[in-house]
């Protein structure tokens, strides 16, 4: 039995999820759809897995990885998302993730990786080992975004989401300053002058959709 905390945006996600876990003999422990609110359950609860949706409404789910791995919670955590950006899949493992599952995959793959990952082991779900290889090809020409850090994407999404830095800073434990200087020199390496124009390519490479998220 492995003690499994959920995070997805969508109620009845979440539902079909406890039930397909808890038939299998696992224990959900915890459920929430805001990062940061995931973050002060799991740090109290102590789950042993973290099952993590990368889409969260307005925010992202690197955005707790990113969080869980600056804590160093002992806890390992295991995408599950309808997401299939190759950069998304690259960019969640560098942050920690020890699996990613396509949304949609068999139940019993979506177990599988439970079980692998609650043992420490990678695990990719079906076609997800392509999109690895095709984010590994990928060139700062075919995506200038490859250019970032991790740490740099976020911030990209944050800004596009119309935060300050200020309210970036408080999100992501840093100074207002320190945003200033990422958000400067991450624009200074996509050549892009000003904020629409961010805006724009970010939305053209797929790092964020019309709406930002």
């Amino acid at each position: 039995m492995t003690r499994i905390y959920l995070v997805d945006d969508h109620a009845i996600v979440r539902d079909g999820l406890r039930a397909v876990l808890q038939a299998a003999g696992h224990e959900v422990v915890g459920e929430q759809e805001h990062p940061d609110a995931a973050l002060a359950e799991i740090t109290a609860l102590e789950p042993e897995l973290v099952l993590l949706d990368m889409s969260l409404g307005p925010h992202s789910g690197l955005e707790l990885l990113s969080a869980l791995r600056l804590r160093a919670l002992p806890v390992r955590t295991l995408v599950l998302t309808m997401s299939a950006l190759p950069r998304n899949v690259s960019e969640a493992l560098q942050l920690g993730a020890l699996g990613y599952v396509l949304k949609g995959s068999p139940a019993r793959d979506l177990l599988q990786a439970v079980e692998a990952v609650t043992r420490g082991q990678r695990h990719l779900g079906p076609g997800v080992a392509d999109l690895m290889v095709q984010a590994m090809a990928t060139t700062p020409r075919d995506d200038p975004m490859a250019a970032l850090s991790p740490r740099e994407r976020q911030i990209v999404r944050l800004v596009v989401q119309g935060r300050s830095s200020a309210a970036i800073g408080q999100q992501l434990h840093l100074s207002p300053k320190t945003v200033d200087t990422y958000r400067s020199r991450l624009m200074a390496k996509l050549g892009v002058p000003d904020v629409p124009s961010l805006v724009r390519l970010a939305v053209r490479t797929g790092l964020v959709d019309d709406n930002g998220q």
